[in-house]
């Protein structure tokens, strides 16, 4: 947000975004097929949220899917946990901020970027559903963004699921709101799905992952990266 600056800066900002990618995509490229979740970096282990994270993300990784976050604390290090606690791959988009910043210790794979929007695209790239859990300002962005990509037919359809359906009550209502006022389309609201079922999640991504990808659920999700070479 600091305006026009001299070419030689913009040039190095750019390269320098390049790059972040570059090492994004030489870290995540061989993960499978992946499911992001996303929420609060401030919950605690023995928070029902942070419970609640942990046991989805388990229950989707003994599908074969790799869970990744953005590799920090709360429901990050919860969804990371669970993968863990299923023997399934657990992965790590973290940040570079002041706080909040180290990665938690549940990672297999991680990589560190120094820009939002980096971390976001790496994100949506490389996940085939993404799991809103409670959270903050930066949930709530990333969760809009990829809805509005979604909508313009900017990236592909997939599975965006919100869980814990009271904490999110006023922000179903405001969408509600905006179908009302048409300035969603009722084929719009399709794209999310708002849920307190784990069962419902299991559900909803396993039958995109069978009939929308043809990926059948068993050990053949194995991410390549931990396949030996003579299995690539």
């Amino acid at each position: 947000m600091e305006g026009p600056r001299a070419r030689w800066r913009e040039l190095k900002y750019a390269i320098g975004v390049i790059l972040q990618f570059i090492k994004g995509f030489r870290t995540l490229h061989f993960i499978g097929p992946c499911i992001t979740v996303f929420g609060s970096a401030r919950f605690k282990e023995d928070h029902p949220y942070y419970l609640l994270a942990r046991q989805v993300s388990k229950e989707l990784a003994q599908l074969g899917f790799a869970i990744m976050t953005g590799g920090g604390p709360g429901i990050m290090e919860a969804a990371n946990r669970g993968a863990r606690d299923a023997q399934g791959l657990s992965i790590g988009c973290n940040i570079e901020l002041g706080h909040e910043q180290v990665p938690n210790p549940y990672l297999d794979k991680f990589v560190t970027l120094e820009y939002f929007f980096v971390r976001k695209e790496l994100l949506r790239k490389y996940s085939f559903a993404f799991i809103i859990m409670p959270g903050g300002f930066g949930t709530l962005d990333e969760f809009f963004e990829t809805v509005t990509l979604i909508q313009t037919k900017k990236i592909k359809r997939f599975p965006i699921i919100v869980m814990d359906t009271k904490f999110h009550q006023d922000i179903r209502d405001h969408i509600e709101v905006m179908r009302i006022q048409k300035t969603i389309s009722e084929e719009d609201l399709e794209l999310i799905l708002f849920t307190d079922s784990i069962e419902d999640v299991i559900d909803h991504i396993s039958h995109y992952a069978t009939n929308d990808l043809k990926l059948k659920l068993t050990e053949s999700l194995k991410p390549l990266w931990i396949l030996g070479e003579e299995e690539k």
